[in-house]
């Protein structure tokens, strides 16, 4: 796999919502979006297995999101991954390490999209997960603002996430 290269692709609909503070399914003409408040840190999860052709240099979750009607201010995403070897991992009990976080700025037009970049090296960032095993990552929008700036106080719709090789 070379840099740049996508490894995994995930959409609202695929969202596996933790018990509390969830994302909320909706839609925007007719696009399924995953709704993240505004005054509150809200998360979506989403399970996956690392291709057999990820390198193990590190990764990019690229978040795909509009606002309900901000056309100003600044985003902040945060973004963990939770590894789930085989054999080892108890599912009964989340084990997701620190957040790695990242922001981004509204458009200027209202239904416009962006694109906020949360880079992982490879090892402990992405709890070392391996070629062909099992993981979860969880997206939580940083509505506190305690990893960065968020002023945007409408809700976030998050569109897409692309996993891609660094």
């Amino acid at each position: 796999m070379a840099s740049g290269d996508t490894l995994a692709v995930f959409t609202p609909y695929c969202n596996e919502p933790p018990s509390a503070s969830y994302a909320t399914l909706d839609t925007r003409n007719a696009h399924p979006t995953l709704d993240f408040d505004g005054a509150a840190d809200e998360e979506a999860v989403f399970t996956g297995v690392m291709p057999r052709n990820y390198a193990a240099s590190g990764i990019t979750v690229a978040t795909h999101w509009s606002f309900t009607t901000a056309i100003t201010g600044s985003l902040r995403v945060q973004a963990a991954i939770e590894r789930i070897d085989a054999s080892s991992l108890d599912i009964d009990a989340d084990s997701f390490p620190a957040f790695q976080s990242a922001g981004g700025s509204a458009p200027a037009t209202s239904g416009q999209v962006i694109v906020v970049s949360v880079a992982f090296t490879d090892g402990a960032q992405m709890d070392s997960v391996a070629v062909g095993e099992a993981f979860r990552l969880k997206i939580r929008r940083d509505a506190d603002g305690t990893s960065g700036t968020d002023d945007i106080t409408t809700d976030a719709e998050l569109i897409a996430v692309e996993i891609r090789e660094t």
